[in-house]
């Protein structure tokens, strides 16, 4: 459980530098980016946010979303991490002294009007691809009603939203399960989150992928997720066709595939992972460190199988 705001700040720092590290299939990492988006964008966004959002006791939640997305606007000129600075900030909010699983309902229940009209606001400023419009409460319009009674009402076509709807379900679930084998090192760590990305996408899909390339595509995309997953449990290895595959397929499209969403909560299963305990924060750190050193010039794990 953390201690004060500064290892806060620590190990939000950490777990969004690891998302953004890691060889995530489709994703933006050092041997990867976008035409628009590089793995040096991820960097700095996380080094501006990290400190805002560990503010979110003090400031509450609306204006920590809206000062972290503001922060990041100036800093970068676009949107990097709206998803993460959502997801983060009500989890950074529960006071020291109880576990996210206890305290995170009290959070949830204290977002009021003035938490959503300021996350609107920041959603506006951050312009996320693939947000389309809604008949009641659209982000485009001031809202009436609580952030969590607008974030119920969006839960069944955004995972980021759901899980604002059901409690941190899924975050607080994979924070607790998934690192029990205790990574070591910066190949293992990769290979954990890689693993994560692909329990998460194969069990629930992507909500961006959904909003920007429709049912049938989003489906495809859990089902080769499933295939990748599949292949890695039974060997234990990255260096897999169908990993290579759902990688080479995800960045098809103009990057139109890339599961965002998922890589969102990823970085808040990390930090819920560290908070708790569930996790080895310094191990992680150190490890991430071992991994920049590692990673410039080489085209490593996932795209081994490509070379």
């Amino acid at each position: 459980m953390h201690q004060d705001r500064e290892h806060l700040e620590e190990m939000i720092h950490v777990a969004c530098l690891w998302e953004a590290t890691a060889r995530k299939p489709g994703n933006v990492h050092p041997a990867a980016g976008f035409v628009d988006l590089a793995y040096d964008d991820f960097v700095r966004a996380a080094q501006v946010v990290a400190p805002v959002l560990a503010r979110s006791a003090e400031l509450k939640v609306g204006p920590t979303v809206l000062a972290a997305i503001r922060a990041t606007r100036e800093a970068l000129g676009r949107n990097v991490n709206l998803g993460i600075v959502l997801l983060i900030a009500p989890l950074a909010a529960v006071p020291p002294g109880r576990t996210l699983v206890t305290g995170i309902g009290d959070v949830l229940e204290g977002l009021d009007n003035e938490d959503a009209a300021l996350v609107y606001e920041a959603i506006r400023l951050a312009a996320p691809g693939g947000m389309g419009t809604v008949e009641d409460q659209d982000v485009s319009a001031a809202p009436t009603e609580s952030l969590l009674t607008v974030m119920k009402r969006a839960a069944e076509w955004d995972q980021i939203a759901a899980e604002y709807a059901n409690g941190f379900g899924v975050v607080l679930e994979f924070a607790a399960s998934h690192f029990v084998d205790s990574p070591s090192g910066w190949e293992q760590w990769n290979t954990s989150i890689v693993h994560l990305q692909l329990k998460l996408m194969a069990r629930f899909g992507d909500s961006l992928i959904a909003r920007k390339c429709g049912a049938a595509i989003a489906g495809e995309a859990r089902q080769r997720a499933q295939r990748a997953l599949e292949s890695f449990e039974e060997s234990a290895s990255l260096v897999s066709r169908e990993v290579a595959e759902l990688d080479v397929w995800l960045r098809g499209d103009g990057h139109r595939r890339n599961p965002g969403t998922t890589a969102d909560l990823i970085a808040a299963i990390l930090f819920a992972a560290f908070r708790d305990g569930h996790a080895d924060f310094e191990n992680a750190r150190q490890a991430l460190n071992d991994a920049k050193d590692s990673a410039a010039g080489q085209d490593i794990l996932i795209n081994e199988r490509r070379r």
